[in-house]
């Protein structure tokens, strides 16, 4: 399993969110190249970049995207408010190795099979959920949709990997929904990458026991709870 450290942006700065809510912002770092260099530095081979503003349709921090995505020595998966082809392309252009699509893939299934088959095995759904059900919009939304039943319809696609945060353990450091992400991996044909809740060694090996490909960490990164050089050694950074 691969530990990605997750760079998200809101209002230029690289931020961390709990539970989800934009209301209750933990950490705050103004200069997201500089944390994506340290990232890059200590080891790790991938990052995982969300543009907050944009998935909310309060802003965009492309810009800033593009910077980390030109950093060299480290691939970015790259989502948060892509909802056209021509923002693939550019992200693609600029260097992402994988787009993660989210809302616009969830709403409009017609277009999220176009955009896998023009770029297949390059694209990441989020599949977000709030309990069982999915959500969309900057976590806005839940929908009527039970997580379980979107992996199910999206194996029929050629993607990259589908992407499950659990969006109420996101940030709180308090453990992984496990047994959620075990029964995903083993209904998804493509790769599965989890995140939400991790705080502890034990967390990534439950999750990585669970056969889930990747774990994108965020808070507890940042807050020191976990030990950078401890995880490299660990997993496939």
């Amino acid at each position: 399993m691969q530990v990605i450290p997750a760079i998200d942006l809101r209002d230029g700065a690289c931020v961390q969110l709990v539970g989800g809510s934009y209301a209750n912002e933990r950490v705050r770092i103004a200069d997201p190249v500089g944390v994506a260099a340290g990232w890059a530095d200590a080891g790790f081979k991938r990052l995982h970049v969300v543009d907050l503003d944009a998935a909310k349709g309060r802003g965009t921090n492309r810009e800033t995207v593009k910077q980390l995505v030109a950093a060299k020595g480290v691939s970015l998966q790259c989502g948060g408010g892509v909802r056209d082809l021509q923002s693939i392309e550019e992200l693609f252009a600029a260097g992402a190795s994988e787009v993660v699509l989210g809302t616009k893939a969830i709403e409009d299934r017609a277009w999220l099979e176009q955009a896998a088959a023009r770029y297949p095995n390059r694209l990441i759904v989020a599949a977000d959920a709030r309990g069982r059900n999915v959500t969309t919009r900057g976590w806005s939304e839940t929908l009527p949709v039970n997580v379980t039943s979107l992996v199910k319809e999206l194996n029929r696609l050629p993607l990259a990997a589908i992407l499950v945060t659990a969006i109420d353990l996101e940030g709180r450091m308090q453990g992984a929904d496990v047994g959620l992400m075990r029964e995903l991996a083993l209904l998804s044909h493509v790769p599965l990458q989890a995140s939400g809740g991790v705080g502890t060694l034990a967390d990534l090996r439950d999750l990585a026991g669970a056969g889930v490909s990747a774990t994108i960490i965020g808070m507890a990164l940042y807050t020191g709870a976990l030990d950078t050089s401890v995880i490299i050694e660990e997993f496939s950074a």
